[in-house]
């Protein structure tokens, strides 16, 4: 064979092996993801007729199934019990528009193996069992329902905890959509709908979207300033109509503009209570934000949560807020430079209530097998430390105090000692309105926050007591008069 014959002879071979080897690639390692795409129409179509495993709710109510389809007991529809008050954790799963929330993150272990592909046939030829497998939540009913409910459609959103597991017992988000109405042959056209939506209802407030904390992050400014010993209760701070930013000629007033005492100092204990801005804009300078930077951080500030989705990230700028002494006093009420999520208030609430230890949200209990026996379970997981025991005790007095006699007497549930933090921040289309808090105060079994949005139905009157603190004080009371114990 001559030198010409044989180059093109190698350069056929090597073609022919880059094309056996890239048709290998896509039928073996690449055939589950062409499978799962939405845009595959074999793959979709054939979805339709498969069984999912059941997505259950902590105490085993069941928040999504596989019905048979008329007719056949080899074809399944997807149905969604819980419908809009549970779409932003349970998310959808259909054939036109692809798959959102748990039933996403969980994907591989719903669907059904019965599909005769080759990694299938392998997995039976093991004695693999081809069923469906089921996901069971954290998320409790009573507290579902009672905060989609509290929420009567207001924007914002409720997530609720187990402060000493992390289990998260409420994630709620409005307004909401049903996800059955994506099971159908318009659900295109529903999804784009839903997305045009001035109202956001497929937006996940919960977890995925950034607010300003307003007063309820003078939590985390507390806690750094009595775990360094710059204050304690009882320290003595001018009490003046404003703050003069340093290196600025604007200032910082109180909500209503007025003073925060009778006298002409006012102590820390005072000023958390009736959460003056004067005092804690002064206080955050005077901590620093390094200090206020690593109590946030403990609690899942500037950090990526392991969670079946992707959570946006909380944030509090150390390295900006270091060398704009201006932009730290405004950062210390929770306005400027702070953004966070519901679920990381909660986690902060929950710190307090669990003596300064941070336990890592979980939204999955366990996933079991057909036939009930558990495959796999999460346990709770010790994320770190924000504060000292001693110092999350006083704390939670300071909460409490703000509950009986403060800002969030609207949280008060009878016969119950209930501790909170109000904040009213200045929102992109209006005040938002937070709470944050936990019960019983003695032996905590929630931590809750909440966000209203715009200021909901209360417009811009709205405050952090007005309207948020009575939804918390509705799903609190719904929990601790409904519950029978512990998420786990």
């Amino acid at each position: 064979m001559n030198g010409p014959t044989r180059r093109l002879a190698v350069v056929v071979f090597l073609g022919f092996a880059v094309l056996v080897a890239a048709s290998s690639w896509f039928q073996v390692f690449g055939a589950e993801r062409y499978r799962s795409d939405p845009r595959n129409a074999r793959a979709t179509i054939s979805r339709t007729e498969k069984e999912r495993g059941l997505i259950v709710a902590g105490d085993g109510t069941v928040l999504a199934r596989s019905d048979p389809l008329p007719d056949t007991a080899q074809a399944f529809t997807r149905r969604y019990p819980g419908g809009a008050a549970y779409a932003a954790a349970v998310g959808y799963s259909t054939f036109l528009v692809g798959d959102a929330g748990l039933e996403a993150a969980y994907a591989d272990e719903l669907r059904s193996r019965r599909d005769l592909t080759i990694s299938d046939l392998l997995a039976a030829l093991f004695g693999r069992d081809l069923r469906p497998r089921n996901v069971q939540t954290t998320l409790q009913p009573i507290v579902q329902q009672s905060a989609y409910s509290a929420l009567a459609g207001q924007t914002g959103a409720v997530v609720a905890l187990d402060p000493k597991t992390g289990a998260v017992l409420g994630y709620v988000t409005s307004p909401s959509f049903d996800p059955n109405t994506l099971l159908g042959t318009d659900a295109v056209d529903v999804r784009q709908t839903l997305l045009d939506d001035p109202d956001g209802p497929l937006l996940d407030r919960a977890g995925r979207e950034l607010f300003p904390p307003g007063s309820t992050f003078k939590a985390i400014v507390t806690a750094a300033a009595l775990d360094i010993g710059v204050a304690d209760p009882e320290t003595d701070f001018p009490n003046t109509l404003t703050y003069d930013l340093p290196g600025s000629d604007a200032d910082i007033a109180n909500a209503g503009g007025g003073l925060c005492g009778s006298g002409e100092t006012v102590t820390l204990q005072t000023a958390f209570v009736r959460s003056c801005n004067t005092v804690f804009a002064d206080l955050a300078v005077q901590v620093g934000a390094a200090a206020i930077g690593a109590t946030a951080g403990e609690v899942g500030f500037g950090r990526q949560l392991e969670f079946p989705w992707n959570l946006a990230v909380s944030r509090f700028p150390v390295r900006d807020l270091q060398a704009d002494p201006a932009a730290l006093a405004q950062s210390g009420i929770g306005e400027r430079n702070v953004r966070v999520t519901p679920l990381t208030m909660a986690m902060v609430a929950a710190a307090i209530a669990n003596g300064g230890d941070v336990m890592a949200p979980r939204i999955v209990a366990q996933v079991f097998d057909a036939d009930g026996n558990t495959v796999d379970a999460s346990q709770p997981h010790l994320l770190g430390q924000a504060m000292t025991p001693a110092t999350a005790a006083v704390i939670s007095q300071l909460m409490e105090r703000v509950v009986t006699e403060g800002t969030g007497t609207r949280a008060t549930v009878p016969g119950v000692r209930v501790a909170g933090k109000t904040g009213t921040a200045e929102g992109a289309h209006g005040p938002d309105a937070w709470f944050i808090g936990f019960a019983p105060v003695d032996d905590p079994v929630i931590a809750i926050a909440v966000l209203v949005t715009g200021g909901g139905s209360a417009g811009e009157s709205a405050s952090g007591g007005s309207v948020a603190a009575p939804i918390a004080a509705q799903v609190l009371d719904a929990w601790l008069s409904g519950s029978e114990g512990s998420a786990g």
